[in-house]
């Protein structure tokens, strides 16, 4: 889920404000900043892939995904393993079907880490927490850049945005352990009406309901 709520916070990076205070290259800025801001919604299916060190894949998995800025994201795992997790921006469901349960939190800004620095429209800190860098020229028609950490202790040794004709193509997130993480996004739809209750979950009958309550 962690990698997940990292993929909503890249996604919902607003122009204008997200990169403040980021000692880094002012045109890699400025265009990563204007192709995330001219997001408002989409929706896509993504093919997420999961490589160990030696390059062999480790999981294959189609995930339908829905986002609504600021506070509407929704990641189903269609296969191998069945599994939902979707917020409003105020409750957090998690449903595995296989388990026949769905874990509900409230949106806890002190524990959902990037993610909630958008949410929390606190995000000024990932611009200090990243330095952003542009792989590719502007005149190209494919754009990437890459965010490498500042901080040692951070999980990630590098994340790569890709873009092909303004249009989100991918994203890989390269971990310390060896392993990569690769989304490609197809059948993209951006800026598109999405109604609200996509956002919500009602929980069906029978299942168990767990509720985490950090305050307690």
């Amino acid at each position: 889920m962690k990698q997940m709520m990292v993929l909503f916070t890249l996604l919902c990076l607003s122009a204008g404000s997200v990169f403040a205070q980021a000692p880094t290259s002012s045109s890699a800025l400025d265009r990563l900043d204007a192709l995330l801001g001219n997001i408002e919604t989409l929706t896509a299916d993504v093919v997420q892939l999961i490589v160990e060190s030696d390059g062999g894949v480790l999981e294959e998995s189609e995930i339908q995904m829905l986002l609504k800025k600021p506070d509407g994201f929704y990641w189903e795992t269609l296969t191998p393993f069945p599994e939902l997790i979707v917020t409003d921006g105020n409750t957090l469901w998690n449903y595995q079907p296989d388990l026949e349960q769905v874990v509900i939190e409230d949106w806890d800004s002190s524990r959902s880490e990037l993610a909630a620095q958008l949410l929390s429209g606190n995000i000024e800190s990932l611009g200090a927490d990243y330095t952003i860098d542009s792989v590719t020229s502007a005149e190209s028609e494919h754009q990437e850049f890459e965010l490498t950490p500042r901080l040692a202790d951070n999980v990630y040794q590098l994340i790569s945005i890709n873009f092909m004709h303004d249009e989100l193509e991918s994203i890989y997130l390269n971990s310390k352990n060896g392993q990569k993480t690769v989304w490609r996004f197809e059948n993209v739809n951006r800026n598109s009406a999405i109604d609200d209750a996509n956002f919500q979950f009602v929980p069906p009958e029978n299942i168990e309901i767990i509720e985490n309550d950090y305050a307690q």
